[in-house]
């Protein structure tokens, strides 16, 4: 096998581990915080959303200063950094004796993060051009997979053996991986790669958004992401509402949510290879396009089986969206700060992420449930307006411009 596709192998699979770490505690988290003594459900509430959404801060205002750090020193130190990192502190989730506890372990496990900007900057500089668009959906598919499917993950493992040893074993897992990425993946160092420095955090913005497609194409994410993310947390009180009286509703919910997760990994590399050939723009205009006409209907659905087959079915399209992303940032990103502007994407996301998960949130507590499907449908009607207002979605089938 060739050097670049085991490198791409290996970090799929330590991305798939490290994303499911992030969202596997999603089905018992209130539970987790229960257990360590915070038996108000108003309290366990309140901890809860804190307890997960630290992780998302503390990553989203580090994940640039890692992407400085590894166009400077190499993206595979982050990776490790991350990797091992993130072993020892989801490890030590296992054993918190309280939620304060808990909660400043997922804030430094967010600071210590950033694993999959530099996952996906290694692999952009990794493979070669005209299979960029493949190796970066065979990543895209890991991580989304790992999101995806840790809550069905983490419930199977906590029903069988308890909140505490989940961490326990993802902390094992991801040391493990990690060491893989250590001995099985190998950084060329280019002594003739340019290395952009600019003035801090500040210059290196400008430096970025200066280059005209990457800030449309940042915009992007967020909406595809506030779109398709948004929804994630309301599934469980959809299928609720779908199977009245259900003994199962996490197993159901798990698994109408891993749905998509599973079309989405095995779509994504049809897909990058297809944009590979004939111009990503075509694939991301026409996955706008499916997940979007796939989405409104679930809002219409009557039984639980429709709405795992919709997820499904839309799932297949949402493989197009990030890679495409991907590939375009390579383009027209400038030489030596790879890192960065996948850090800068990755900020992008993650806020779209948060704010459609409080809008769409909103949404259901105002005018209802199935509501949301139609605003997620929405956004991604917006996203593609906005990209071909930009131009993006014009494309001739080349590589590199």
């Amino acid at each position: 096998m060739e050097s670049w596709k085991r490198s791409v192998h290996i970090l799929c699979v330590v991305q798939f581990l490290a994303m499911a770490s992030v969202s596997c505690v999603t089905p018992f988290l209130p539970l987790y915080v229960q257990e360590l003594g915070v038996s108000v459900q108003a309290e366990a509430t309140i901890w809860s959303g804190a307890i997960y959404g630290a992780n998302l801060l503390s990553a989203f205002v580090m994940a640039p200063i890692w992407g400085r750090l590894a166009d400077r020193y190499g993206r595979k130190p982050m990776l490790l950094r991350s990797g091992f990192g993130m072993a020892v502190t989801i490890t030590l989730m296992a054993v918190v004796q309280a939620p304060l506890e808990l909660l400043l372990l997922r804030l430094l496990n967010g600071m210590l993060s950033g694993f999959s900007p530099a996952a996906v900057a290694l692999t952009a500089k990794k493979a070669p051009k005209e299979h960029s668009g493949y190796a970066l959906s065979l990543l895209h598919a890991s991580s989304v997979g790992g999101t995806i499917c840790g809550p069905l993950l983490g419930g199977v493992l906590a029903d069988r053996f308890g909140f505490a040893d989940v961490f326990l074993y993802l902390g094992i897992g991801i040391f493990i991986a990690s060491m893989v990425v250590l001995f099985g993946v190998h950084e060329q160092k280019d002594g003739h790669e340019p290395k952009l420095q600019t003035d801090g955090l500040r210059g290196d913005m400008r430096e970025i958004l200066s280059c005209r497609p990457l800030p449309s194409l940042f915009v992007s994410a967020l909406l595809q992401r506030a779109a398709t993310v948004g929804t994630l947390p309301l599934i469980p009180l959809y299928v609720q509402m779908l199977a009245p009286g259900s003994n199962n509703v996490a197993l159901l919910a798990g698994i109408a949510t891993a749905a998509a997760g599973a079309a989405n990994m095995l779509a994504a590399p049809y897909l990058g290879r297809f944009g590979d050939r004939y111009g990503q723009g075509r694939v991301l205009g026409a996955s706008l396009l499916g997940t979007m006409l796939l989405t409104v209907p679930q809002s219409l659905v009557q039984q639980l089986w429709q709405l795992i087959a919709l997820r499904f079915a839309g799932g297949v399209w949402l493989g197009g969206l990030g890679p495409s992303l991907n590939v375009f940032v390579r383009r027209y990103v400038p030489l030596g700060m790879e890192s960065r502007a996948y850090s800068y994407l990755n900020c992008a996301q993650m806020a779209g992420g948060f704010i459609g998960s409080i809008g769409l949130g909103w949404i259901a507590a105002v005018f209802g449930i199935r509501y949301i499907f139609a605003c997620s449908a929405m956004l991604l009607a917006l996203s593609l307006i906005w990209m071909k207002a930009s131009k993006m979605i014009v494309e001739d089938g080349r590589t590199e411009p």
